[in-house]
């Protein structure tokens, strides 16, 4: 996601440090000649790794902010690096000029290149505009955080961060904007603490309602399996995907992804027995988290998960939610 030594993200030493990079590395092998597709380019951690490889790389990125990395690479890999902005929910449009494609890798979620700006917004622990949005356009956080009504704005919490105490935060955040308008980070992660309170030793109690606003102003959980999708579409067969998730709710979209029977329901042996789907993926691998060592020198990787397959001959599906687990904010239009 073996070498050891971890690629710089630009010709110095980068903001981000690309987790399971050798794991990534061998879910996409043999990458000598190799056409990968980096749907979530970032800092370019996972492209600078696989062109130094020997594969030619197709990055996608929506964050205008990645220019700099990807203008490096290109210098750097001028006939085997392109990059194209856009979302890596399209990357089968995005990259069908490029093809054929062999490979895919998705690191999804916020890069911890964004939570050091401060001014994106992203980071509770970074004092800065209550913004979140990786393209700087749509909705911002601040936006849903001072006119959602009580009751939706907690089921937006516990939906999208696992936020248990989501009702009480929810009104403490409904009560301080009554004085005035919630606008900076630590301002909202101050109101969350002061709603519930923080233990010696524990995560940051706006962790999660961080989480969940984040994944809400940037669609992420649309952008995942619309993605997951687009490589089906995109992979022949043979090709192979690799998906590194930061949560379990990511996690489990993955996870039923790659094996639909994950999500459903055991058949009983006395009924009759339903016919499964043909295999979209086969050779799925267990799931890959970090080791020790690499804990060690990347704590960012200590919640990331990998998932892998390698494309069938089956043709690809319809873009479809059902089966995947994925989050839904109860009383949402």
């Amino acid at each position: 996601m073996g070498k050891r030594s971890l690629p710089d993200t630009s010709q110095n030493a980068g903001p981000h440090i690309p987790v399971l990079l050798d794991e990534v590395l061998a879910a996409l092998a043999p990458l000598v000649g190799a056409r990968i597709v980096d749907g979530t380019f970032g800092a370019g951690g996972y492209s600078r790794a696989l062109l130094q490889a020997g594969a030619h790389v197709v990055a996608i990125d929506r964050d205008p902010r990645v220019k700099p990395f990807a203008d490096a690479l290109a210098a750097e890999f001028p006939d085997t690096f392109t990059f194209v902005p856009g979302t890596f929910s399209e990357l089968d449009t995005l990259a069908e000029a490029h093809g054929p494609i062999d490979g895919v890798v998705l690191d999804i979620g916020v890069s911890s290149m964004q939570l050091d700006e401060a001014d994106r917004g992203f980071s509770f622990m970074r004092d800065g505009p209550l913004d979140m949005r990786m393209s700087g356009q749509g909705e911002s956080a601040a936006d849903l955080v001072n006119t959602l009504d009580a009751e939706p704005l907690a089921n937006l919490l516990y939906a999208f961060g696992e936020e248990r105490k989501s009702r009480r935060i929810a009104q403490f955040i409904v009560t301080a904007r009554e004085i005035a308008p919630i606008t900076t980070t630590l301002e909202l992660a101050k109101i969350i603490e002061k709603a519930i309170g923080r233990k010696p030793g524990d995560a940051h109690p706006a962790t999660r309602s961080f989480q969940a606003l984040r994944i809400a102003v940037n669609g992420e959980f649309d952008q995942l399996v619309e993605g997951l999708f687009a490589a089906e579409r995109l992979l022949p067969e043979g090709g192979r995907l690799a998906v590194i998730t930061f949560h379990s709710l990511e996690d489990r979209i993955a996870k039923r992804f790659f094996d639909p029977d994950k999500g459903g329901p055991t058949q009983s042996r006395h009924l009759p027995q339903v016919e499964t789907e043909a295999r979209r993926w086969i050779e799925v691998r267990k799931a890959v988290t970090a080791g020790e060592a690499e804990l060690g020198r990347n704590p960012r990787a200590r919640s990331s998960t990998l998932r892998s397959g390698q494309r069938s001959d089956a043709p690809a599906r319809p873009v479809r939610l059902d089966g995947l687990g994925v989050p839904q904010v109860r009383g949402a239009a």
